[in-house]
């Protein structure tokens, strides 16, 4: 089974590295980050604690994402991963625990495994009251809409890469875990949670921590749902 890592990363000198050395030893075989035009030294410290960096053409997390798959695909079919895992840049999430979403996956065959904050240890603070709401509001509406149980919109997951291919990712910005998530339920994939620990982020966040990431973000997501059932 070969897994591959996309961190997707703006700005994170002071985190990237502590994300990169606690992926576990010889679980995966590449990881990317992807960086956002950083105006800082994230590529030197990412490559400095082992990563391979690709530069995103464009600004954007799902554009960063984007680069990452598109690293991917022109290694050659033959190189594909069975499985990518994407994980942010900023250290809020817990990079040992990926383990368990891959093995989440492996053992109830599934397609996709969300990593949610949300069930899982959260530690005071490193959620703040409109991102709590933003999740439950985006979930709730997925399954009312999809028929879909999700509990949140965490970024932490794994996908089969093939079954990724399949979606055909478009959103170059906030929409883009949301877009994974509604289009893996209208495409019927298995998909399951895990509960995973999350803590206050290294830095401050590009979404929750400006008023116009988080109207940007709510903003995105909803329409994302709602274009997505509109479309059938």
């Amino acid at each position: 089974m070969i897994i591959d890592v996309i961190i997707p990363a703006l700005n994170e000198e002071k985190s990237i590295g502590f994300v990169i050395k606690a992926i576990p030893k010889g679980f995966v075989r590449n990881i990317y980050v992807c960086d956002n035009n950083s105006s800082d030294a994230t590529t030197v410290r990412a490559l400095e604690a082992g990563a391979q960096v690709l530069v995103a053409g464009k600004k954007g997390y799902g554009s960063a994402c984007q680069a990452g798959i598109q690293k991917i695909i022109a290694n050659g079919t033959a190189n594909y991963p069975d499985i990518l895992v994407f994980i942010d840049g900023d250290y809020s999430d817990y990079p040992e625990e990926m383990i368990l979403l891959v093995d989440k996956m492996q053992t109830e065959g599934l397609d996709l495994v969300i990593g949610s904050r949300i069930s899982g240890n959260l530690e005071k603070g490193a959620l703040t009251i409109v991102q709590r709401f933003g999740n439950k509001l985006a979930t709730y509406l997925i399954r009312i809409f999809f028929k879909y149980h999700f509990t949140d919109l965490g970024p932490f997951r794994a996908i089969r890469f093939q079954k990724l291919l399949e979606l055909k990712m478009e959103d170059p910005n906030y929409g883009w875990t949301v877009e994974m998530q509604v289009k893996a339920a209208k495409h019927k994939f298995r998909v399951g949670e895990v509960s995973v620990s999350y803590r206050k982020r290294i830095g401050i966040s590009k979404i929750s921590g400006t008023f116009k990431g988080v109207i940007g973000a709510g903003s995105k997501i909803l329409l994302i749902i709602f274009k997505s059932f509109v479309k059938g």
